[in-house]
């Protein structure tokens, strides 16, 4: 099934530099952060905890679910290579829409789906996406979608977990990482993305 929205009708008016950041919650972290960093046109990850009550939560605080933080990836890109619909129609591929506070067998507040914007401008163009997935799927999906307020690094044994962990746990399909891996953007020579 191919959901999502246009890439072509998008326009980022708010910022002229190249270099953008966009924060995705897909459940576990670890699986979410290995998947973006495949992609070319992603400069850099980074797991955390987005939108956390508490200063710099610990994971194991985080776990008990009084933070309200929930796992997140930083993902740091380039506009003139990728466009935020197309890294957004890529993360709809990793999770199930229409769970609530689960991916896989990760189950908790801090596994819920969501995205988390730093411009405003990019509200509209989740926005968008958001209603042509429920469109899709005739539902609406369950995922958060909120200015970000705080993003707190996770513990350096989380960062590239996958990457020093080969065949570490994760709720992906491994198809999935052939894909980003292979992901060639329509983006590039775009003028209206640039």
């Amino acid at each position: 099934m191919s959901f999502g929205c246009s890439t072509n009708t998008a326009k980022d008016f708010n910022n002229s530099q190249a270099m953008k950041s966009i924060y995705f919650a897909g459940g576990c972290f670890w699986g979410t952060e290995h998947f973006f960093g495949m992609i070319k046109g992603v400069v850099s990850t980074e797991v955390g905890y987005a939108n956390s009550r508490v200063s710099n939560p610990t994971y194991k605080q985080v776990c008990s679910g009084n933070t309200g933080a929930v796992e997140t990836v930083e993902v740091v890109y380039d506009k003139s290579v990728i466009s935020l619909e197309e890294l957004i129609n890529l993360y709809f591929k990793t999770i199930y829409p229409l769970s609530i506070n689960r991916q896989g067998g990760d189950v908790g507040t801090q596994y819920r789906t969501g995205i988390y914007y730093v411009d405003d401008i990019d509200s509209y163009v989740i926005a968008r996406c958001i209603n042509n997935l429920a469109t899709t799927l005739n539902a609406k999906p369950a995922i958060e979608v909120l200015p970000l307020s705080s993003f707190y690094k996770a513990e350096d044994y989380h960062q590239d977990y996958l990457a020093k962990n080969p065949g570490g746990y994760c709720h992906i399909d491994p198809s999935l990482f052939r894909i980003a891996r292979e992901y060639q953007s329509s983006t590039k020579n775009d003028s209206v993305n640039k």
